[in-house]
C-alpha cells in the first residue's frame, strides 16, 4: 500500500511538474507584454497564398489570426488561464514560482527577442503590400498592367482574381461607356464594334458577382483584352487631340490671312469708292461736254458755211441779170406725162440739190426718162434756177418751182402750217436757253420750221396729173440706175421705203410716245420703221385711201406736242401705219450723216446713199471718210464755186 502511493505520488508529480512550469512561465509575463503581444498577432497579415498554412484553421473572409487566450490575474501569488472550453488552472505554490524565476527570466528575454524580429518581418511585409496595391493602383490609372499580377500569371494562368477586381472591371466598363460617347472613337465603326463586343463580354464575366471569388478563372483575359482595348482608345484621343490642335493652327492661320484679306478688302474697297466717286465726277463732265457738243453741232447744222451763204446771193443776182426768155427752161410741155420717170426733190441747199440731180443723171441708164421737179422756197427759187440754167442736167429734164407759188396751201388748209407759224414753235426753236431744255435736239433743227419739209405730205396735190413720183432728200448720192424702181408692185401700198428694224432705236417708241392712249391704242411700239429720204409714192392709192386727211387728223391732235416731237418722219409713220411696203436694203443705205461704222461694202453696193443726220457732207463736221462719195459729184471748177471759195 506505501509502495502504491509512492508510485502514485511519482507519477502525479512527473505529470503535474511540465504543466505548472508552462503556466508559471505565462503568469511571469507582465500585463503590458501581455497586451504588445496581443497587438502584434492581430496585426499580422498572411500573405495572398495561404495553401501551406496548415496548423491553424483558415478562413476565406479573414487574413488575421484570432486572439490568443486570455489569462485573468487574482493576486501575486496565483494566476487563472481561461481556455476555449472555460476550464481554468491555478497554482499557489511559492516555492515553485521561486524555483522557476531564472527559467521565467529567459522565457521573457526570449520572448522580447522574437518579439522584435517579428516587428521588424511584419513593417517589412505591411510596406511591401502597400507599395503593391499602390503599383496596382497606379498601372489602371494609366492602362499599365500590375506588376504583382504579372508575377503571379507567370506561376500560373488559373490564379484567382486579386483583391479588387470586380470593381476594377466595373471601372473598366464605365471607361469604355465613356470612350463610345467621344467623337473621336464614335467616328471609328470597327473600334466601336470591338468596343462593344468588350463591353458585353466584361459584363457576363461580372454576371451577378458581389465578390472577387465569384468571378470566373478567364476574367483576367477579359480584363487584358478590354484594357488592351481601352488604351487603343486612348491613343486615338491623344491623335484626335493632335489634329484638333493642328486644326486649331489652321483656323488661327486662316483667321490671321482673313484679317489682312478684310484689311485689304476695306483698302481696296475705300480706293473703289473713291474711283466710283471719280467716275461719277467725269460722267457728269462728259454728260456736260455732250451737252454741249450736241448743241454745238445743232448750231454749226443750222448755219450755213460762208461759201454756201455767197453762192445764192451770187447766183440770184445773176439771174435777176437775164432776161425772161432766158430764164425759161426746155422741155416744159413733158412735164405731167405719166410715161417719164418723176423725182420730186423739195431743198433751199442749190449745192445739195445739183449732187441729187448730177449723181441721179450720171448713174441712169436712161437719162431722157427722168424728170426732176424741183420746190424752192421764196429766197432760193432765183439761185435754184440760175444754177441749173448754166447747168443743165443733160437729157433730163427740170422743173422749179416756188413753194409759194402754191395757193392752196395756207394755214386754213394746212394745220402744220398753222402750227409752224405760231410764236411758241418759233421760241421752241429759237429760245436761248435750247442747249438744256430739251434732251433730243435732233428735233430741233430750223429745217423743220421750214414748210419746205412738209410737203412730201401734199405730193397729190403738187402733182395733180401724176401716178407715181420718188421722192429724194437733198443729202443723198445716187449711186445706181434707179430705172427699176418705178416698175415695182406695191401691192396696194403707199409707200415704197426701206426698214429700219434693224436698229433698235429706229422702231415705233423711238419717235412717238406711246404713254399717251391715242398712241398705245393704236400703234405696236415695236413696230418695224422705215426711212424717209428714197420713197416711192403711188399718187393714185394715196389719193384712193385719202392719205392727206389722215395726217391732217393726226396733225391736229397733235397741237400741243404730246404724241410726238416736231419732224417729218414721226408723222409719216402714224400717217403711212400699214400703208408701206418695204423695199431691198440695197436700195437705201442709211447713216453717213451720224454713224462712222457703217460698212464701205455696204456703201459702195447701196443704190442710194444717205447723209442723214447732223454731219452733212457739205459741213465742216461731217465724217471724213464719207466726204468723198459726194465731193465726186461736185464740179469744184465751176466758176460760181471757186468765186465762192468752196473747195474740195
Amino acid at each position: 500500500m506505501r509502495l502504491r502511493n509512492l508510485v502514485f505520488g511519482l507519477l502525479s508529480l512527473s505529470v503535474l511538474a511540465p504543466i505548472l512550469l508552462y503556466i508559471d512561465s505565462f503568469s511571469s509575463f507582465t500585463p503590458s507584454f501581455k497586451q504588445e503581444f496581443l497587438e502584434d498577432v492581430t496585426a499580422l497579415i498572411l500573405p495572398a497564398d495561404t495553401s501551406n498554412l496548415n496548423v491553424l484553421p483558415q478562413d476565406e473572409s479573414s487574413a488575421v489570426l484570432k486572439e490568443p487566450i486570455g489569462i485573468l490575474y487574482t493576486d501575486n501569488h496565483s494566476k487563472t488561464i481561461l481556455t476555449d472550453k472555460g476550464r481554468a488552472l491555478s497554482a499557489t505554490d511559492e516555492d515553485a514560482q521561486s524555483r522557476k524565476d531564472d527559467i521565467i527570466k529567459q522565457v521573457i528575454q526570449s520572448a522580447n527577442q522574437e518579439k522584435e524580429e517579428t516587428r521588424t518581418d511584419r513593417g517589412a511585409d505591411q510596406e511591401s503590400h502597400q507599395l503593391k496595391q499602390q503599383s496596382a493602383l497606379n498601372s489602371d490609372k494609366v492602362g499599365e498592367k500590375d506588376a504583382l499580377l504579372t508575377k503571379t500569371n507567370k506561376q500560373t494562368d488559373q490564379s484567382p482574381m486579386p483583391a479588387a477586381w470586380e470593381r476594377q472591371l466595373r471601372d473598366r466598363l464605365i471607361k469604355a461607356s465613356v470612350y463610345l460617347s467621344l467623337p473621336a472613337t464614335k467616328n471609328n465603326r470597327r473600334f466601336t464594334r470591338e468596343l462593344r463586343m468588350r463591353i458585353k463580354e466584361v459584363q457576363r464575366v461580372l454576371g451577378d458577382a458581389i465578390k472577387d471569388s465569384d468571378m470566373p478563372k478567364n476574367a483576367y483575359e477579359k480584363w487584358k483584352a478590354m484594357d488592351q482595348l481601352l488604351e487603343k482608345g486612348k491613343q486615338m484621343q491623344y491623335e484626335s487631340a493632335n489634329e484638333v490642335k493642328k486644326l486649331r493652327a489652321m483656323l488661327h492661320s486662316t483667321e490671321e490671312q482673313l484679317r489682312v484679306h478684310k484689311k485689304q478688302t476695306m483698302s481696296f474697297a475705300t480706293m473703289v469708292e473713291k474711283l466710283r466717286a471719280m467716275l461719277h465726277s467725269t460722267e457728269e463732265q462728259l454728260q456736260v461736254h455732250k451737252k454741249q457738243t450736241m448743241f454745238l453741232t445743232q448750231l454749226t447744222a443750222k448755219t450755213l458755211p460762208k461759201g454756201l451763204h455767197c453762192l445764192p446771193l451770187r447766183l440770184t443776182t445773176e439771174y435777176y441779170n437775164l432776161n425772161s426768155s432766158e430764164q425759161q427752161f426746155p422741155n416744159q410741155e413733158i412735164l405731167d406725162n405719166p410715161l417719164l420717170h418723176h423725182i420730186a426733190l423739195f431743198s433751199d441747199n442749190v449745192l445739195a440739190a445739183a449732187v441729187v440731180v448730177n449723181s441721179t443723171v450720171t448713174n441712169s441708164k436712161h437719162p431722157s426718162k427722168l424728170v426732176f421737179h424741183l420746190v424752192s422756197d421764196r429766197l432760193s427759187y432765183a439761185a435754184m434756177r440760175m444754177w441749173f440754167l448754166v447747168n443743165p442736167p443733160g437729157k433730163a429734164t427740170i422743173q422749179v418751182q416756188n413753194i409759194d407759188e402754191f395757193t392752196w396751201l395756207n394755214s386754213s388748209y394746212s394745220p402744220v402750217l398753222k402750227q409752224l407759224h405760231s410764236q411758241s414753235m418759233i421760241d421752241y426753236y429759237f429760245r436761248a436757253h435750247s442747249a438744256n431744255s430739251d434732251s433730243n435736239l435732233k428735233y430741233r433743227n430750223p429745217k423743220y420750221l421750214s414748210i419746205l419739209n412738209h410737203l412730201r405730205f401734199y405730193l397729190p396735190e403738187i402733182f395733180p396729173k401724176l401716178n407715181k413720183v420718188l421722192f429724194l432728200d437733198d443729202d443723198i448720192v445716187v449711186q445706181k440706175d434707179l430705172t427699176g424702181l418705178w416698175s415695182l408692185d406695191l401691192k396696194g401700198k403707199v409707200n415704197g421705203a426701206v426698214e429700219t428694224c434693224r436698229e433698235s432705236f429706229h422702231r415705233f417708241d423711238t419717235y412717238l410716245n406711246f404713254s399717251n392712249p391715242l398712241i398705245s391704242n393704236n400703234f405696236d411700239p415695236r413696230a418695224c420703221g422705215w426711212a424717209y429720204g428714197m420713197n416711192l409714192f403711188d399718187l393714185e392709192e394715196w389719193k384712193r385711201q385719202n392719205i392727206t386727211d389722215v395726217y391732217h387728223s393726226w396733225q391736229k391732235l397733235n397741237h400741243d406736242r404730246q404724241l410726238w416731237k416736231l419732224g417729218t418722219l414721226p408723222p409719216g409713220l402714224i400717217t403711212l401705219w400699214k400703208r408701206t411696203h418695204p423695199l431691198d436694203r440695197r436700195w437705201h443705205v442709211l447713216g453717213l450723216g451720224y454713224n462712222p461704222n457703217v460698212s464701205q461694202i455696204e456703201i459702195e453696193r447701196g443704190a442710194v446713199i444717205h447723209y442723214n443726220g447732223n454731219m452733212k457732207p457739205w459741213l465742216e463736221i461731217g465724217i471724213p471718210k464719207y466726204r468723198k462719195y459726194w465731193a465726186k459729184y461736185v464740179d469744184y471748177v465751176n466758176v460760181y464755186l471757186r468765186e465762192c471759195n468752196i473747195n474740195p
